[in-house]
């Protein structure tokens, strides 16, 4: 641990910064951190968000001043060994992948000199880890896609995208939650509602899980989006195989 870094990024919040890249090392060093400082329960600590590379910690300095919290950040080093982090479960995700719903599936498989059933086979073969959420609410960034299938962005970004819509950007796939502009080449999209304000817990996936992804026909899709507008529908999930 002696290169992680503790960065000032505001009057209420301080960043631990594990390392400088993608990978799933850091990340699970991230998360031993962040289940350490929750069972520490440090007072006046705010909100925890985790990122590729950093923990972001909000607080308050009324509670606890800032060179207090640093010294007890940097004791809970030490402890990282002795973290046993939890298995993650995969959420299992339902996609009808082309057509209408995935415009831009037809250019990804020419860009890979693939055909489209074998970019929906490569894409929805993996199980992709949930690094952050951002950008908005529930917006996934997923790693471990097969280079296989990365494609740039749209040089024109789209204005307006529909929630559940799947894309790719690079090396990275996500899915968008909300409406919003974009642009990540869009191969498919989900009906099941990742951020819904009036659910009980409004994110529905979380840094650290894994998600899969299946190809459902218009018949299945439709179906499961009656039963989620329904408030029926039960996400399946499954017990992540480590490797």
């Amino acid at each position: 641990m002696e290169n992680v870094r503790f960065l000032l990024t505001g009057d209420t919040s301080l960043t631990v910064e594990f390392g400088n890249e993608i990978s799933e090392a850091i990340n699970h060093d991230i998360r031993a951190y962040k289940i350490a400082l929750e069972k520490a329960g440090v007072p006046g600590i705010v909100e925890l968000v985790p990122t590729y590379r950093s923990l972001m910690v909000h607080y308050d300095p009324a509670v606890l001043p800032y060179q207090e919290l640093r010294e007890r950040l940097e004791k809970l080093l030490d402890d990282m060994g002795e973290i046993e982090i939890p298995p993650s479960p995969v959420l299992e995700i339902p996609v009808l992948y082309g057509g209408e719903m995935g415009p831009d599936l037809p250019f990804v498989a020419e860009h890979a000199g693939l055909s489209e059933e074998e970019v929906v086979q490569i894409h929805s073969s993996a199980e992709y880890l949930i690094y952050m959420l951002g950008f908005t609410p529930g917006f996934t960034y997923l790693g471990g896609m097969s280079e296989k299938i990365a494609t740039p962005r749209l040089k024109q970004p789209r204005v307006k995208i529909p929630a559940g819509s799947v894309g790719i950007a690079g090396t990275q796939t996500g899915v968008y939650p909300i409406d919003s502009p974009g642009g990540w080449q869009l191969i498919g999209r989900t009906p099941v509602k990742m951020y819904d304000p009036d659910r009980e817990t409004p994110i529905l996936p979380e840094a650290g899980q894994y998600i899969k992804f299946y190809p459902v026909t218009q018949e299945e899709y439709d179906a499961i989006r009656k039963e989620v507008e329904a408030g029926t529908y039960v996400l399946k999930t499954h017990a992540r195989k480590e490797v």
